[in-house]
């Protein structure tokens, strides 16, 4: 397994698979104890990287900040924390980076973050703050060797005018320094390939990661797609939809998920993101359900 200091960067540039995981942080006592119980119970799988979100406006800031750290200096796995724009001023963005190089971490996800509203509203940056994701990236590898990774949409974010502009958008984060990309959830596999292609073309040639989130309930899996941006196709929607039982959707999400990922991997994908939600048993069940074709 890498060690504390490793560099996403250079797990990724040493070959073979990705498997990593996304938490976000606990609200309470009772979220933190499910955190650190599903983080070991995934510690196990020897993930490449885990990713620690953060909320909306920095509203979980501190506890990002304070779970990052403590799975560098806690855990034998890689962190890497999330870090947005909104809501921060340039001199605050300053402060987290630092709080993040003092807790022994080194790999940050810049983003731009979603308006309060939702990824649909209107994007207002604090007055003293940035805009673009690309300013975020520019400002972290100003301020030290952090190893950057990016935010991709295979389904273009809802504020692009396009998919040919998203990539542009992608192309302009690896031009500034980002190292690599995690792909926002999706449920085909040709949007993927789809996304890769438009930014090969470009001259992109950071890896770009897989999202998965498996759907364990129907309801919750289209509140997902509907916040992210994201289509839930009607051929997901019909195959899961056609059992009543919560633990048949629970099986044919999972069945699902695993043929999506089987075929992220055969087709080239550098590995797979997964969006744990803070629980590890559908990760672990697809993470098994591939090991023996991808180890």
């Amino acid at each position: 397994m890498p060690g504390q200091a490793a560099t996403i960067r250079d797990l990724l540039a040493a070959g073979g698979r990705s498997f990593s995981f996304e938490f976000f942080p606990p609200k309470d006592a009772e979220g933190e104890h499910q955190l650190w119980t599903t983080i070991r119970e995934l510690e196990h799988l020897s993930p490449t990287f885990v990713s620690v979100t953060y909320g909306a406006g920095g509203s979980t800031r501190d506890r990002t900040v304070r779970v990052t750290a403590r799975i560098a200096t806690d855990t034998s796995i890689t962190p890497l924390a999330h870090l947005t724009c909104v809501g921060h001023s340039v001199g605050t963005l300053r402060s987290v980076i630092g709080a993040y190089a003092d807790g022994g971490v080194r790999n940050i996800l810049a983003l731009r973050g979603d308006p309060p509203d939702g990824p649909r509203a209107a994007f207002q940056p604090h007055p003293q703050g940035l805009r673009y994701a690309v300013e975020l990236v520019e400002l972290l590898k100003s301020l030290g060797d952090f190893c950057v990774g990016v935010a991709a949409f295979p389904e273009a974010h809802p504020s692009a005018g396009s998919v040919e502009h998203d990539a542009d958008v992608l192309a302009a984060k690896a031009r500034a320094g980002a190292d690599f990309a995690i792909t926002q959830l999706f449920f085909r596999p040709s949007d993927y390939f789809s996304l890769v292609e438009r930014t090969s073309a470009l001259g992109v040639e950071i890896p770009i990661i897989p999202g998965i989130m498996p759907i364990t309930t129907l309801a919750h899996t289209t509140r997902m797609a509907e916040l992210s941006g994201a289509g839930l196709p009607d051929e997901i929607v019909a195959r899961v939809s056609r059992f009543e039982d919560p633990a048949d959707v629970r099986a044919e999400g999972i069945a699902i998920a695993t043929e999506l990922c089987d075929v992220l991997l055969e087709g080239g994908a550098p590995g797979l993101h997964f969006y744990t939600l803070n629980r590890s048993r559908a990760t672990r069940e697809i993470f098994a359900g591939l090991h023996s074709r991808v180890a």
